[in-house]
C-alpha cells in the first residue's frame, strides 16, 4: 500500500516496503494496482510527490506514468523549448538556468489542455532549482472579484511570433518539428489557432482561451491561464527596452491581450503576480522523485540553479 502525508503541496507519497523486502513490487505495478486511489488523492490534493520508489531511468518513468494515465501526450506545438528523451518522455523547459520560470498550468493555451503532468528527478539539483507549485483554487479565490470578473468575461489571447530560422525566440521549424509549412498548419488548424505567415518566412499565431475554468470533475472554479506569463510586463525593464528598442511589442516572441485584442492592464497583472507570489511552495529534489501533478488544480514553475539539474516530464 502506498502511504500519503496529510498536509501540504505537494502530498508525499511513499512505499510500504523497499527494494529487497519480501513484500516489494514493482513501482509500476504498485501504481496500476492503487490508480483510483491515487487518482482520488490526487482530485483532492492537486499534486503528489512519489519518493523512494526507485525507478531508474526514462523508460521506466514513463511506464510509471502510463499506469495511471493511459494516454500520453506529445509537445508538437508548445511553447517551451524541450527536447525528447524517448517515446512521450522530454525535459522539462530548458530555459537559462538563471531565470524563473513563473507559476503556470502547462499549455492553458491550448484548446484541450493536459489533464496531468508529471516530473521526474533524473539529476537532482544542488543549488535550488525547486518545482514550485500554488493551488489554482486559492488563487481564483484571492484574485480581486472586479479583475477575476473581467478575465472571466474577456477571456485571453495568446499571441506568438515565429521566426524561419534567425531571430529571437524559437523557430516555427522548432516548434512544430517540421520543415513544412503544411504540416505545421495542420497542427495549427487541429488546436484551433489563428495564424499568418510573415513575408520574412516567419508565422505569427495566435489563440483565446479561458482564464478561468471548472474542474472536469469536481466542478470547482480554477484559475488556469498564463497571461501574465506571456505578456511582456513579466520581462525583466533590461530585456523589454531591449527588445522594443529593435521591434515593437507586437512582434514580441510572446504577448497577451484580452481575448478581443485589447490590452491588459499592467497593474492588474501585477496584483495577480502578487498572488500567486503569495501561493507559492516549494520543495527540494531527491533523485528518482516523481512529481504528479493535476493540471487543473495547480500551478507549477522553476527556480533558478547552479550547476547540473536533469528533470524530465510527461503529459497525461
Amino acid at each position: 500500500m502506498i502511504g500519503y502525508t496529510e498536509v501540504g503541496l505537494p502530498c508525499i507519497a511513499v512505499p510500504d516496503s523497499a527494494p529487497g523486502d519480501s513484500t516489494w513490487d514493482s513501482p509500476v505495478t504498485q501504481l496500476r494496482d492503487e490508480s483510483a486511489a491515487v487518482l482520488d488523492v490526487l482530485k483532492k490534493r492537486g499534486a503528489i510527490l512519489f519518493r523512494g520508489f526507485h525507478l531508474g531511468g526514462a523508460e521506466w518513468f514513463e511506464r510509471f506514468a502510463s499506469a495511471v494515465c493511459p494516454s500520453l501526450q506529445d509537445y508538437v506545438g508548445g511553447n517551451s523549448p524541450r527536447t525528447k528523451v524517448s517515446g512521450k518522455v522530454f525535459t522539462s523547459t530548458e530555459y537559462s538556468q538563471r531565470a524563473k520560470i513563473s507559476l503556470h498550468n502547462e499549455a492553458s493555451y491550448l484548446k484541450e489542455m493536459p489533464r496531468y503532468v508529471l516530473f521526474y528527478c533524473s539529476v537532482a539539483p544542488n543549488d535550488r532549482g525547486q518545482t514550485p507549485l500554488a493551488d489554482s483554487r486559492r488563487i481564483y479565490e484571492k484574485v480581486d472579484p472586479d479583475v477575476r470578473s473581467k478575465f472571466e468575461i474577456r477571456r485571453v489571447k495568446y499571441i506568438n511570433n515565429l521566426h524561419n530560422g534567425e531571430g529571437v525566440g524559437r523557430s516555427w521549424q522548432e516548434v512544430f518539428q517540421t520543415d513544412n509549412r503544411h504540416t505545421a498548419e495542420r497542427r495549427l488548424d487541429a488546436d484551433g489557432y489563428q495564424y499568418e505567415w510573415k513575408e520574412n518566412g516567419g508565422l505569427r499565431t495566435s489563440i483565446v482561451a479561458e482564464a478561468i475554468t471548472d474542474h472536469p470533475e469536481t466542478g470547482e472554479r480554477v484559475w488556469i491561464n498564463q497571461a501574465e506569463q506571456w505578456h511582456p510586463s513579466s520581462l525583466s525593464p533590461d530585456t523589454r527596452d531591449a527588445l522594443a528598442s529593435v521591434m515593437p511589442e507586437s512582434d514580441f516572441p510572446h504577448n497577451s491581450t484580452f481575448g478581443d485584442g485589447t490590452p491588459m492592464d499592467e497593474q492588474e497583472l501585477a496584483h495577480i503576480r502578487k498572488i500567486m507570489n503569495q501561493e507559492e511552495t516549494s520543495f527540494d529534489w531527491i533523485a528518482e522523485d516523481v512529481l504528479f501533478c493535476d493540471n487543473y488544480l495547480v500551478m507549477h514553475g522553476r527556480q533558478p540553479f547552479t550547476g547540473p539539474r536533469r528533470i524530465l516530464c510527461v503529459l497525461g
